[in-house]
């Protein structure tokens, strides 16, 4: 039996993010990398992440990127079929990876629903694919990645002077991907693949100061999350020490939730 520390350890294991240029993206791939596991990540913005690929190489880390429309099953499937091709296996999959349409000069229905396909229809089709690829297999781990806006309804107070929104489609999406991991941990469980959502909270990225005097004091912690508090939770899910952790949802975010 290892001990525990052990148990944390991703070598030997295949793990996928989708996205890994962004600002969870980035952290998330560095961290499964860093804990031993080979990484893959995907998008469309395939240049983008070539460059972030070579960043983490440069590092010593194995990552590799891959394209991914996420919007279409084909190349969901191609995805998978190039990753077991590379690598023989996927252990774990990340649906991190977002499209934010409605910013775009088109009508706003219209931009709900592109804004589904990738963000709904998009991460069930990953969900689908690759859990079944590792419940054929024995096992795995799938980790969703939510929001507190999944939780909770939008503060419209925290914007005013801002640019900044809170849109409809991105409660929808965050609400539904929490019922989606419950459905999908109790579909594959029987098949030893556990499904886990993390709900993050707000992370800093040179917000308005507006906006950041308003939401830190939210927090039990006093401040937005940074490029690391992630790391440890995607270690845990992803391992063997989370072992009997499925079909649950957790938030990270500074307690916001709890108050």
């Amino acid at each position: 039996m290892p001990n525990v520390l052990e148990r944390f350890k991703l070598d030997g294991k295949v793990a996928l993010v989708t996205g890994g240029a962004g600002l969870y993206g980035r952290q998330i791939a560095e961290a499964l990398a860093e804990a031993g596991a080979k990484t893959f990540i995907a998008s469309r913005g395939i240049e983008a992440l070539e460059r972030q690929a070579e960043i983490f190489r440069q590092a010593g880390l194995d990552v590799t990127a891959l394209p991914l429309d996420q919007s279409q099953e084909a190349s969901i499937r191609t995805l998978l079929e190039e990753i077991l091709r590379l690598a023989g296996r996927c252990d774990v999959l990340v649906n991190n990876a977002v499209s934010r349409p409605a910013g775009k000069d088109v009508p706003p229905f219209e931009a709900f629903a592109q804004s589904m396909e990738v963000n709904a229809t998009g991460i069930y089709m990953m969900t689908e694919v690759f859990g079944r690829h590792m419940a054929e297999r024995g096992g795995g781990s799938i980790i969703n990645i939510g929001s507190i806006y999944g939780m909770v309804g939008p503060d419209f107070t925290l914007y005013e002077g801002t640019a900044m929104g809170a849109p409809a489609d991105y409660f929808f999406q965050k609400g539904g991907m929490i019922q989606l991991t419950r459905h999908a941990a109790a579909t594959l469980g029987p098949s030893g693949v556990r499904v886990n959502c993390i709900s993050p909270g707000g992370f800093f990225d040179n917000q308005p100061e507006a906006f950041l005097r308003r939401y830190c004091p939210r927090t039990f912690l006093g401040r937005m999350a940074n490029e690391e508090d992630l790391k440890g939770i995607i270690v845990l899910l992803a391992s063997d020490a989370s072992a009997y952790i499925t079909g649950t949802n957790i938030p990270v975010d500074g307690g916001l939730t709890a108050k």
